[in-house]
């Protein structure tokens, strides 16, 4: 009867410290709330005032500039076949940007992620080190890269190229190391018994394993480098994006022009997507999952 008595007042003592753990849990919770939504009101309110309009009598022209694109376009869609056909070429440049970039990238991304996995680098002392490379290069933006590079080199495809690489090599580096940590050691052990050397291991027993993944992240790291290439073009890194400013630029008159970008980066973009999405089904779930993406 006493073990009885003392087990249900340990039961309710647990239940009373559950409830107060809940309670506090709450008032914590309702409290970062509160000054999130404090914090999100008052940098609104500051952003507004630094505007040159304030939003709330801006917003409700909001669709005033798509629609005089539209409108322009429209009376002159006659001329849009010829505007396809002559920002084709610099479409082509953005996207030999994102792909050399893409290239470049994965490259460096393979690297630093074999060279800060453990198990599989070359320095283990120095996982550390090319962790923190990584790193840097995923946090800094591409446009800063490039504004940088475009000082140094001058403008054109190659600081936008350069610019996304870094940023490319970074955050693939991440995805990668990730990936390589679920590899199989077995092979490299087998590959290192025979005498092969770290290179040898990582080709033969590393890269066989992770290939797929590795090229499936590669591909939609593709996709979002043609984004940003795109978006590069605005600070004279060549490629469409320099002609969409130009065109934006001029205003009325040219908004035709524009309008045939954006159908062009649009359709671009939408099969790219398309495209990459069945190829990584295919790589990462066999033959009959890219026939049936």
């Amino acid at each position: 009867m006493t073990d009885l008595t003392a087990g249900q007042g340990d039961l309710a003592r647990i239940r009373d410290d559950y409830t107060a753990l809940t309670r506090r849990k709450r008032v914590y919770g309702g409290i970062l709330l509160i000054l999130f939504v404090s914090l999100m009101a008052a940098g609104f309110h500051t952003a507004d005032d630094r505007n040159a309009g304030g939003f709330v009598d801006g917003w409700r022209r909001i669709l005033d500039y798509p629609a005089e694109v539209l409108t322009e376009a429209l009376e002159k869609s006659a001329q849009l076949p010829g505007h396809l056909v002559h920002f084709l070429p610099a479409l082509v440049e953005t996207l030999n940007i994102a792909a050399a970039a893409t290239l470049l990238g994965a490259l460096g991304g393979t690297v630093l992620a074999l060279l800060s996995t453990r198990g599989l680098a070359y320095w283990p002392r120095l996982i550390p080190l090319f962790r923190r490379i990584a790193d840097i290069c995923r946090a800094v933006p591409e446009i800063v890269i490039a504004l940088v590079l475009i000082f140094v080199l001058g403008g054109g495809p190659v600081p936008a190229m350069i610019a996304i690489a870094i940023h490319t090599a970074g955050a693939l580096g991440k995805l990668f190391s990730e990936v390589a940590e679920n590899a199989s050691l077995k092979p490299v052990e087998g590959l290192e018994s025979t005498g092969a050397n770290w290179a040898q291991r990582m080709y033969l027993g590393v890269i066989p394993q992770v290939g797929p993944n590795f090229v499936s992240y590669a591909l939609l790291r593709f996709e979002i480098n043609i984004r940003a290439s795109a978006i590069l073009g605005f600070v004279g890194a060549g490629g469409i994006g320099y002609e969409l400013r130009n065109a934006m630029s001029w205003g009325q008159g040219r908004y035709d022009e524009a309008a045939a970008i954006f159908l062009l980066l649009f359709v671009t973009i939408v099969a790219v997507d398309q495209i990459s999405d069945r190829l990584r089904a295919r790589l990462t779930h066999g033959a009959r999952a890219g026939v049936t993406a």
